[in-house]
């Protein structure tokens, strides 16, 4: 289970730029493995780019919560194991033709990627660990 962030902590990670925020995300996925999303009766936030939907997706309960404003304030961060992202996440998004957004700051700035690629950065961080 992921371990609380204090509010110095959040924000000095929420200022990192979008290549560090991913690199952050990678580490802390499959450190703990779990990722987290907004979800509300409907499904889950759903971002838009000018090419792509994106499902965006954080490191920490804190970081998905603090997006639960405005029009998602009936949203509530929730955690997907990581072994059910890989076996039903990634499959249903490719389907779906949906991105991913990785770790998207406040200012909705994020690096998109295809589930197939998100897997394989996820994987390429688990072999680093080992």
């Amino acid at each position: 289970m992921s371990t609380q962030i204090d509010s110095a902590k959040f924000d000095q990670i929420e200022h990192y730029d979008a290549e560090k925020r991913l690199k952050y995300l990678l580490k802390e996925v499959v450190e703990n493995q779990i990722i987290w999303i907004l979800t509300d009766e409907h499904g889950c936030v759903m971002l838009n780019t000018e090419d792509e939907d994106c499902a965006p997706v954080w490191p920490n309960k804190e970081f998905a919560q603090a997006w639960a404003t405005g029009e998602w304030q009936s949203f509530k961060a929730e955690p997907i194991p990581l072994e059910r992202w890989h076996s039903l996440w990634s499959r249903g998004l490719e389907d779906d033709g949906i991105a991913i957004v990785a770790f998207p700051n406040q200012d909705e700035e994020g690096i998109v990627l295809y589930p197939d690629e998100f897997d394989f950065e996820l994987k390429q961080q688990a072999k680093k660990r080992k």
